[in-house]
């Protein structure tokens, strides 16, 4: 949460639109420089005036968003582990691989949905759980 001196300077560099859209999908209102755009349609964002490890944010094209959803060279930015984000820095850039499909597309993360990989075993468990068995009474 931010104070309300930063809030209302804030709704007053985004504008009420922008406002009202950071606070239903990143819970904060931010203002800060466009940096670029990936080819999902992700925004991404700096400020180097906020409180350190939060000058960069993105504002996802999806609003079922997801981590997965972020290219190598823009994580890598946004982690913080390069200074120059891919629209500066050619070597981070998208490149199409031969094998990749044509169209632009994510592998969303299963974790704790049905869809999640569940490993099985072929071999016999060492443990087998408890069955109670119930005798008749006289």
């Amino acid at each position: 949460m931010s104070t309300i001196t930063r809030t209302l300077a804030n709704l007053w560099r985004v504008g009420i639109k922008d406002y009202f859209h950071q606070l239903q999908y990143i819970g904060d209102t931010k203002a800060g420089t466009l940096v670029g755009v990936d080819r999902f349609g992700n925004k991404y964002f700096q400020n180097d005036e906020e409180l350190p490890l939060r000058t960069r944010w993105i504002d996802y094209k999806n609003p079922d968003f997801d981590a997965s959803q972020i290219e190598p060279g823009w994580h890598a930015w946004m982690s913080y582990t390069v200074d120059k984000p891919p629209s500066q820095d050619a070597s981070l850039r998208y490149q199409r691989r031969v094998w990749e499909d044509t169209d632009a597309k994510t592998i969303p993360n299963y974790t704790a949905t049905w869809g999640a990989y569940k490993p099985y075993s072929t071999s016999k468990s060492k443990i087998t759980m408890w069955e109670p068995t119930a005798v008749e009474r006289k």
